[in-house]
């Protein structure tokens, strides 16, 4: 039985580790494969091989970028698995993550892949974007309890939740202004509390 494919699935998923790590320096948009196999130490004959050509790579590239999205927010509900935190715990807990400086690399990628399937919505880029407000919302349902998560309230709330997370965050990447930033969000999420507290119980 030949090992072939196994060296060139292990050799593939070095390449794609390099060229990942590759990207959260340099970007993705003026991707080429000629100075990225230089700077991996492959060469664009090997990686058209392994990933058929300049879209097939960014594809995979995109999907490796969302592996890491996915563990970031299943770390987010990892602490509370049996019982909902409550909207504003997990806004808390993700904007913690989201502000720390050793993310700042994916979270440019992840702006720059978001802002591309907006601008082309076709081709190597579709659904990014849609797929991660979807990621996101599932996670902040999860966090809600049951009573909150499936009612219309629930859905605006989460909602609001995800589009401040997302605002605080490219601000954050365009001025690294943290303190303001962080002030802003803390401000929202005693918003949410106090709306929270004022709505009448059954």
């Amino acid at each position: 039985m030949s090992e072939e494919p196994t060296i060139a699935s292990a050799r593939k998923v070095e390449l794609l580790e390099a060229a990942y790590r590759h990207s959260l320096a340099h970007g993705l948009v003026d991707l080429s494969l000629r100075p990225l196999a230089a700077a991996i130490g492959s060469s664009p004959r090997v990686l058209m091989f392994l990933f058929g050509n300049k879209d097939g790579l960014l594809r995979e590239l995109l999907a490796r970028a969302r592996v890491d999205e996915l563990a970031m927010l299943d770390h987010i509900r990892e602490p509370s698995n049996t019982t909902a935190i409550g909207l504003a715990a997990a806004v808390e807990r993700v904007w913690a993550w989201l502000a720390a400086d050793e993310h700042r690399q994916l979270l440019k990628l992840w702006a720059e892949a978001y802002a591309r399937s907006l601008i082309e919505p076709d081709g190597v880029w579709d659904g990014f974007a849609a797929t991660t407000v979807s990621d996101w919302l599932a996670v902040l349902a999860a966090c809600q309890p049951p009573s909150e998560r499936n009612s219309e309230e629930g859905a605006r709330r989460r909602t609001l939740a995800l589009a401040v997370l997302r605002g605080a965050l490219l601000d954050l990447l365009a001025t690294a202004d943290y303190d303001r930033v962080t002030a802003a969000v803390h401000y929202q999420l005693a918003l949410f509390q106090h709306r929270r507290a004022a709505v009448p119980r059954p």
